[in-house]
């Protein structure tokens, strides 16, 4: 006999088979780089090493060999996420740490790329600190390892994740995806549902577009009908914004920018409320970070604190919520969160409606480290299905 569980999996495998895919041999680095059928597939295969994980059957499809992360920003959901995908598909973990590295004594990017790849299937990168450089530098080392791959020097080649780059955030916004498919019940189930993706006050400033654009890109594709809304001077770069306003005429979905937080609550089914700098600091940053300006970026961030603090109203708080569809629309946030009364004086977020969603956010961290087993599992299994129905029967 079958168990409900096996066939919960089996059900998955089904939906895969009907999907055109290929991920073998190649990189995940930005959501809209994918086809429908590739971010379904990328889903299904998620959800099942989830269930299986669940279950604590084994997820293990390598006998041996390494994932690589570099990060270049501080992680904590992200780094242990991408170390748990590593360990639970069989895969040793080794953490570059640049400054230990001869990258400091002019070691190039192809040679580090060459160099921590002979025995690798994975390299996982969080580049998100510099505005038009994250997602280069992300496909410059994949340039690198398929050049060598090509040449002979490496045996494989290792995929290339995109961990969070100046551009897109997609461990986050398809852990996200994963956690509204499971609230409502399906991904045909968003179609129609309003997610109001929107600023939110911080006292600290810089913080990347990538969340944002992330959401903004995929749900659009999902056929939900965003909102996104920020105090004007807040934008978002022009070409994620123009890429939102095609995927929803071309899925049947709505996509409106507007410039009050309240405005966008209404009749919404799920906010997101995340602070985020203007696209305009980030490259003004992005320059004085080149020039190892000090004086100049202080001078920058009081600029930016000082801009942020006139929209200190620009909070999730009890009353905004009240606007939303039945009152009870769901509170998302990648974290960690600006909590007002908790981990700042004021915030993103109240503690009252923090406290409200905490399990629900925390349920929504918990899929990312299945979506990075996903992405690994589909870039390096040739046969992914053969191989997922391997471990599931």
């Amino acid at each position: 006999m079958v168990s409900i569980m096996n066939k919960k999996l089996l059900e998955k495998i089904r939906a895969l088979k009907n999907l055109t895919f290929d991920y073998y041999n190649s990189d995940f680095f930005l959501t809209w780089d994918r086809t429908d059928d590739e971010i379904k597939a990328l889903v299904y295969v998620a959800e099942c090493l989830h269930d299986l994980h669940r279950e604590h059957r084994s997820m293990r499809v390598f006998d041996s060999g390494l994932g690589i992360s570099i990060f270049r920003d501080n992680s904590t959901r992200t780094r242990f996420s991408f170390a748990s995908a590593v360990n639970a598909l069989g895969l040793g973990l080794v953490d570059l740490d640049e400054k230990k590295s001869q990258i400091a004594h002019g070691e190039t990017e192809s040679e580090t790329a060459n160099m921590i790849s002979f025995l690798t299937e994975t390299v996982g990168i969080r580049d998100d600190m510099y505005l038009g450089e994250g997602d280069k530098h992300q496909r410059n080392f994949s340039q690198a390892v398929q050049t060598s791959f090509e040449e002979d020097t490496l045996h494989q080649r290792p995929s290339v994740i995109n961990l969070q780059s100046d551009i897109d955030h997609p461990t986050q916004s398809l852990a996200d995806l994963l956690k509204l498919k499971d609230y409502f019940g399906s991904l045909e189930n968003l179609r129609g549902k309003k997610i109001a993706m929107s600023w939110a006050y911080s006292p600290s400033y810089g913080k990347p577009l990538s969340v944002p654009q992330g959401i903004i890109a995929l749900m659009t594709r999902m056929g939900m009908d965003v909102t996104l809304a920020y105090p004007e001077g807040y934008d978002l770069l022009p070409e994620v914004i123009d890429l939102s306003r095609k995927n929803a005429e071309q899925h049947h979905s709505k996509f409106e920018i507007v410039h009050d937080m309240k405005t966008a609550f209404k009749d919404a089914d799920v906010v997101y409320p995340k602070s985020w700098a203007p696209f305009h600091v980030m490259e003004r940053r992005t320059e004085l970070l080149r020039q190892s300006d000090q004086e100049g970026l202080k001078i920058l961030e009081q600029e930016c604190l000082a801009n942020n603090a006139k929209f200190k109203n620009w909070e999730c708080d009890a009353e905004k919520m009240k606007v939303t569809k039945d009152e009870n629309a769901l509170y998302m946030h990648c974290l960690p969160a600006d909590i007002t009364g908790v981990s700042c004086k004021a915030g993103e977020v109240t503690k009252d409606v923090f406290e409200k969603y905490k399990k629900d956010t925390y349920h929504e961290a918990s899929f990312k480290p299945f979506v990075i087993a996903a992405m690994i599992f589909l870039t390096r299994m040739q046969n992914p299905i053969t191989t997922l129905e391997n471990l599931c029967t």
